[in-house]
């Protein structure tokens, strides 16, 4: 997603203290820097987007580019938002009229689609890139089957969305926009499971894949981890900075840890059942960067022991995961 400058400096003006360490591991992906980025959720690829080399799909276990893709032959390829399915299979990039569907094991294209009467916010695909999902300016949600070309607008909100998510299968959604609400809904009836509402606009929302946990955070100082079997919240972050805004979020597998990313180079580890940060790193600048600043983009386990993170600096960090021997 993407943060107006402004913005950032406004969020580079808290001050909070970290307790950081150092990088076990960088791996330089774009020399210029970046303007999204996702990691699939086992830590195996990478999807980098840039002016110059357009959408980088780099193999993480072998630190090897794998495809370069560009939405315009001729044009800058502003790619704001990448998606990759639970299982591997595709990848999902939208600029702000366009989105694309790519096959990992092939590299190829699977389709191109426009839309005219808003701009793309957000996206999310599911396994086999059966169905895609699109977060709207102006608050609609489709989701899309490919298989029958069934669309479905979702209208449960009221102004413009900032945060989708899918579940692997493509059954549920949840979203969340600039009304204060984040909705939990069901795909094939457009029916709004859960609902939870926010003091400010909701910026960025997350699903466990195996179906346990909601997170949805707003653009001042609350962030909440919801049971989705039951509507119940577990946690809400603690944090004493004015303002935390969250760009990229990821539960482990073990549905004990949430891993967080910020606009401010922060990255932060939680423990899910009391909110309580557990760790943080700040992810590196570019030598270039004035002031020097970063924006983590995505975030993934690699292991019980280490992190992933893409940022805006165009460098993914490996952070080593210290646990407490109590």
């Amino acid at each position: 997603m993407k943060y107006p400058v402004f913005f950032l400096l406004l969020l580079l003006s808290g001050c909070e203290k970290l307790t950081t360490s150092p990088p076990v591991e960088q791996l330089p992906h774009v020399a210029q820097g970046s303007y999204a980025a996702a990691l699939s959720d086992d830590a195996s690829y990478s999807a980098v987007s840039s002016i110059q080399d357009g959408v980088a799909l780099w193999d993480l276990q072998n630190n090897a580019l794998k495809y370069q893709w560009k939405h315009h032959d001729n044009a800058e390829n502003l790619v704001f938002s990448l998606a990759i399915s639970h299982n591997n299979s595709h990848v999902l990039t939208a600029d702000q009229n366009t989105y694309a569907l790519w096959d990992i094991v092939s590299g190829k294209n699977v389709g191109f689609w426009q839309i005219d009467a808003a701009t793309v916010r957000d996206v999310a695909v599911s396994d086999n890139g059966a169905h895609l999902l699109i977060g709207k300016s102006d608050g609609g949600v489709q989701h899309i089957t490919l298989a029958s070309g069934r669309r479905l607008e979702f209208l449960g909100h009221t102004e413009r969305i900032n945060s989708v998510a899918m579940s692997p299968n493509g059954r549920y959604a949840l979203t969340g926009g600039n009304d204060y609400k984040a909705h939990l809904w069901d795909t094939q009836s457009a029916q709004i499971i859960y609902s939870f509402s926010h003091p400010s606009r909701v910026t960025k929302v997350a699903l466990d894949p195996q179906g346990r946990y909601a997170f949805t955070a707003d653009s001042q100082d609350l962030a909440q981890i919801w049971d989705i079997q039951t509507g119940q919240l577990v946690s809400k972050l603690q944090f004493t900075a004015r303002q935390q805004v969250f760009s990229a979020v990821r539960f482990s597998s073990d549905g004990k840890y949430l891993a967080t990313g910020a606009p401010t180079r922060k990255l932060a580890l939680w423990d899910i059942q009391t909110g309580r940060e557990l760790q943080s790193w700040q992810v590196s600048v570019r030598a270039d960067s004035r002031p020097p600043s970063a924006v983590v983009h995505a975030v993934a386990f690699l292991d019980n022991n280490q992190l992933i993170s893409e940022s805006s600096s165009g460098i993914a960090e490996v952070w080593e995961i210290k646990h407490d021997s109590k």
